[in-house]
């Protein structure tokens, strides 16, 4: 993927491919698999125009289960939450050694857990084109200072309003996704962040439906998004946003859960995984 030099626009690819990108065709038929899965049925999961492969970021198994479908699926494209537009531009042909892949990616740096859990998922498809979907901070962090609908109308251009970025949120779901907002942060967010918390989750849900739209559009598909649980959920995640493309494609959600769901999680189909061992993610916060 060619380095993004906009300087305004996060995603500059919009004019050169934007009539492809919002008329890409789907399959004519949606996935047959429903309600949870086993690992086993990773090695032959319904065919999609797009795959999203959810995960709990810090578990191991989690990513094996992920290199485990990207393997069966021989996807043209890779979309990573984890990587900028920028980064996967920086990754070296040669994708064997992942301390070279890391340092090339710098992603010591980045805040994610260990390249090497990673690692395995793209040597799973080593002649597929990776793009970066990932929003950079600082422009996540605009959202806060300028308000969502005029940072989404600055990334997003005449897009914004197929993505459904043009208006706010109604009120009863802008309070549900705060009360989220807050669950996921122990409840120790100040309220006035909370509304910056869930526009910045719409504009990296936005961001992952957009370059998966470019990635369908330039290799022809199938392409896999490999990205945190909430980004693959149905109702609030990337599949809500390819949905309003002008001509949606066919889309597979995949979740995996530390823990068997209340009711019917918000997933084409999911996994049921053991917790990865971990502090109290909630005593930091406190």
């Amino acid at each position: 993927m060619m380095p993004m030099h906009a300087p305004t626009r996060l995603f500059s690819f919009a004019a050169s491919v934007a009539g492809a990108l919002f008329f890409a065709a789907g399959a004519e038929a949606g996935p047959a698999l429903k309600g949870q899965i086993t690992p086993g049925a990773l090695d032959s999961l319904n065919r999609a125009d797009i795959v999203i492969l959810g995960e709990v970021h810090d578990n191991a198994e989690h990513h094996h289960n992920q290199a485990r479908a990207v393997e069966a699926l021989a996807q043209r494209a890779l979309v990573w939450e984890m990587l900028t537009p920028e980064q996967a531009a920086r990754l070296p042909e040669d994708r064997e050694d992942a301390q070279a892949v890391a340092e090339a990616l710098e992603w010591s740096e980045s805040g994610w857990p260990d390249f090497s859990l990673y690692h395995p998922i793209l040597l799973a498809a080593p002649d597929a084109r990776s793009y970066g979907g990932g929003v950079p901070r600082a422009t996540a962090r605009r959202v806060f200072d300028e308000g969502a609908e005029t940072v989404f109308a600055d990334l997003f251009g005449p897009r914004a309003d197929m993505l459904g970025l043009d208006a706010p949120l109604a009120s009863d779901d802008q309070a549900a996704r705060e009360a989220d907002q807050a669950a996921a942060h122990c409840d120790t967010l100040p309220e006035h962040l909370l509304p910056g918390m869930v526009a910045a989750q719409r504009l990296r849900d936005a961001a992952l439906a957009y370059v998966a739209l470019q990635a369908l559009a330039e290799t022809g598909g199938p392409v896999v998004v490999i990205a945190g649980m909430g980004h693959a959920r149905n109702d609030i995640g990337i599949p809500a946003f390819l949905r309003r493309s002008t001509q949606s494609p066919d889309v597979l959600s995949l979740g995996q859960l530390e823990a068997p769901p209340h009711a019917v999680a918000p997933f084409d189909v999911w996994i049921v995984t053991e917790p990865a061992p971990r502090p109290d993610p909630c005593e930091g916060l406190r």
